[in-house]
């Protein structure tokens, strides 16, 4: 069955491609072999300087690679240049930082030497999702290439015209070939790549349904699996919070990306005392938000990707307003094609709602009264999930110790949850395991290798 590129903005067929053949993935996965057994002998020069150039190459066709974006999965425009922008930056980290991050360690023992050696483990499958569509790839693959491995890219069947310009960056800035390829195969064809011999590991980023199988597949083949799933990150806003600043934040960190994030902020979690107001504050600020042509760079919310995204979504707002939630604003489709859906808030939700209990991936905010702030903290951790979280509080003492409380990856103190090269990213409970980024990111995929030398005779 050909794969699909569809304009979510106008439902219009954009492209379509050939799924690979049995023949074109064993190719695939042979050149893969091939280039790691050349590229894992590499030095860190040589890694450094073509990851810098595939970031030079990346802000080149910033432009071109954003539109690609917008019109495939409907990320507002000004949002698409930012996350290549992103993926620049990530290229640089990791070409600046894997040589500190992957040196020999020094470890005292009763030898005349010994140390611990970083090595790769080959050809990493990475599974990956249409929402972030550069990002969430180049996340995984620069740390990858820069730790020696190879990689094979499994992206999701509606950006296959994203899928292969990931790809391209890589070939044309120089990299072995067949050092990362795409390859374009369904979903139903992946446990078949987990199986093969010449996949040494895999990483995921998706829902926790897809997290389990993968993750069964790779533990039948006792091969390594990093997981970044799904999450309903908690926004917990106490008593003496800064409430223009957290209303305003709120509306960016549920809208942002149309609400299709992992760690979008999704149950607003408010003390009782302040609730009235917040939600006042939080109504005006989504209120404001534009609705329309992601193309348009003052657009600041676009259609979801697919329209059975847009029904699931549906189907949980009309479950918890079914269930006694109240409808602050939205609720519906706008009047216009695409698969948009108006920027949502539910009220007086309570944790057997499906909006608490579940993971809603769209432009959709449920509102969650607390006592005070343990019940709060207890709120936030009635969760399967446990990926980010968010903590507004003037009180920046109290809010570290609340941090330490919430069971998640992440905790923002006065911000919204975000991922930066910088900082390990991942979650806990249904939300996976194992970190992408910072140096534990690019830890994942190595073999952590204890080197012993005799004592001298």
């Amino acid at each position: 069955m050909p794969m699909k590129s569809i304009n979510p903005a106008t439902e219009e067929l954009l492209a379509t491609f050939e799924e690979f053949t049995p023949d074109q993935v064993d190719r695939a996965l042979d050149e893969a072999t091939a280039a790691y057994r050349k590229w894992r002998k590499s030095s860190f020069a040589e890694r450094s300087r073509l990851m810098l150039q595939a970031a030079a190459y990346i802000r080149a066709n910033k432009e071109r690679f954003a539109g690609l974006m917008t019109a495939e999965m409907g990320k507002p425009i000004v949002e698409s240049e930012g996350e290549i922008e992103k993926c620049a930056w990530n290229c640089e980290y990791y070409a600046e930082m894997a040589p500190e991050f992957l040196a020999n360690r020094p470890a005292k023992s009763s030898a005349s030497e010994s140390y611990v050696a970083f090595e790769p483990l080959g050809t990493v499958l990475a599974v990956m999702p249409w929402n972030f569509p550069f990002w969430q790839v180049i996340r995984f693959a620069a740390p990858a290439l820069m730790a020696g491995n190879a990689a094979v890219l499994k992206h999701a069947s509606n950006v296959p015209q994203c899928a292969l310009a990931v790809e391209e960056i890589f070939r044309e800035s120089g990299f072995p070939s067949g050092l990362f390829q795409t390859l374009l195969i369904p979903g139903s064809g992946v446990e078949a790549v987990i199986d093969d011999n010449r996949i040494q590991a895999v990483t995921l980023t998706g829902s926790d349904s897809t997290g389990s199988r993968v993750a069964a597949a790779s533990g039948r083949n006792l091969k390594k699996a990093v997981l970044e799933l799904g999450g309903s990150d908690p926004f917990i806003v106490l008593a003496d919070a800064d409430l223009e600043g957290a209303a305003r934040t709120a509306a960016r960190a549920r809208n942002q990306n149309t609400g299709q994030s992992c760690i979008a902020a999704k149950r607003f979690i408010v003390e009782e005392a302040v609730a009235d107001e917040f939600e006042r504050r939080f109504v005006d600020e989504v209120s404001a938000m534009k609705v329309g042509d992601p193309t348009q760079r003052d657009t600041n919310v676009g259609p979801l990707a697919r329209n059975d995204l847009r029904e699931d979504l549906e189907k949980q707002v009309e479950r918890t307003l079914d269930e006694g939630a109240k409808l602050l604003l939205g609720g519906s489709r706008p009047e216009r094609k695409g698969y948009f859906y108006m920027p949502t808030i539910l009220s007086n939700v309570t944790p057997e709602m499906t909006a608490f209990r579940e993971e809603t991936f769209g432009p959709a905010a449920a509102v969650i009264r607390a006592r005070n702030p343990d019940h709060a903290v207890a709120l936030a951790n009635d969760s399967e999930y446990g990926l980010g979280g968010a903590l507004w509080t003037r009180d920046i003492e109290r809010g570290k110790r609340m941090a330490r409380e919430i069971e998640s990856g992440a905790v923002f103190i006065n911000g919204m949850t975000a991922s930066d090269p910088r900082l390990p990213f991942g979650g806990i409970k249904r939300s996976g395991y194992g970190r992408e980024l910072a140096d534990f990111g690019i830890r994942e995929f190595v073999n952590i290798q204890t080197v012993w030398i005799g004592p001298a005779v």
